[in-house]
């Protein structure tokens, strides 16, 4: 597998790989959604299957529950886990406090509630996602349809406001139509740049009418795992302020994400 993958792949494939040693029998794990997540479930699968791992998974997105159960991991809800020892997903950005730009792949509301409803929530990326101020990769929000428009307006106009570079926004489409999350809602994407005060713009962000949620994540991720094409890893924590490295190395005939797409 070593020789198929870009740089980029194999750093997201050890940071997926490093973050289910986190995982312990009995768990009840919240699972991202994105390719490096999707990578991280294809693995706990294995664990599954092979060593007798008995988790419960609760998917924040259709498609990845729709894994979860192709690769043998039992899926449940949130209302019935009710709590979670753990979530493991991706992230867009993040930045030295480890806070998280998410919702690249229109997911963040689902995110957001069960990491919140996790005692840990670990990030897995690459290095590439490292970022000094976040704000470069559009800052997604969770719009309800009716009126979506003068929600547009009434947010780029609250933006002149804002500690950010950028003030536009644009609809997330789906080929012709409007991309429509799992609840049926829309997605504005926010072109800001940089982002100057994050807590500030993600408190401000939702308490607008029309607004369901933000794509900031302020204060919920507790460790990154950061993934780098050579095949190291480094695994922060923002609560015991310690980096410990290590490097994985790779199976050839590992084929674990070889029809997965990214």
């Amino acid at each position: 597998m070593s020789g198929e993958l870009s740089p980029i792949d194999k750093a997201k494939f050890v940071a997926a790989k490093r973050s289910v040693d986190f995982v312990e029998d009995g768990m009840r794990v919240g699972l991202g959604t994105g390719s490096t997540a999707a990578w991280m479930v294809r693995c706990l699968g294995e664990l599954v299957r092979e060593d007798g791992l008995r988790i419960k998974g609760v998917p924040t997105s259709t498609r990845t529950a729709q894994l979860a159960r192709e690769v043998g991991i039992e899926v449940i809800s949130l209302d019935e886990a009710k709590w979670l020892d753990l979530t493991i997903d991706g992230a867009d950005e993040f930045d030295s406090s480890l806070n998280l730009i998410k919702g690249g792949g229109g997911a963040l509301l689902q995110e957001k509630i069960v990491a919140t409803a996790s005692d840990q929530m670990i990030v897995i990326a690459d290095i590439g996602k490292q970022v000094d101020a976040l704000g470069a990769f559009p800052l997604p929000i969770e719009v309800i349809p009716f009126g979506w428009q003068t929600t547009q307006a009434l947010v780029e106009e609250t933006l002149i406001s804002m500690d950010v570079l950028g003030r536009n926004s644009t609809l997330r489409m789906n080929g012709q139509r409007p991309f429509v999350t799992d609840e049926g809602n829309y997605i504005l994407d926010l072109h800001l740049n940089r982002i100057g005060d994050a807590r500030q713009l993600a408190m401000v962000l939702n308490q607008m009418p029309g607004v369901v949620e933000n794509g900031l994540f302020i204060d919920i991720c507790d460790c990154v795992i950061v993934g780098f094409g050579d095949g190291r890893v480094e695994v922060r924590d923002i609560n015991a302020g310690t980096v410990e490295e290590s490097r994985l190395d790779f199976l050839e005939d590992d084929n674990l994400f070889s029809d997965l797409s990214d």
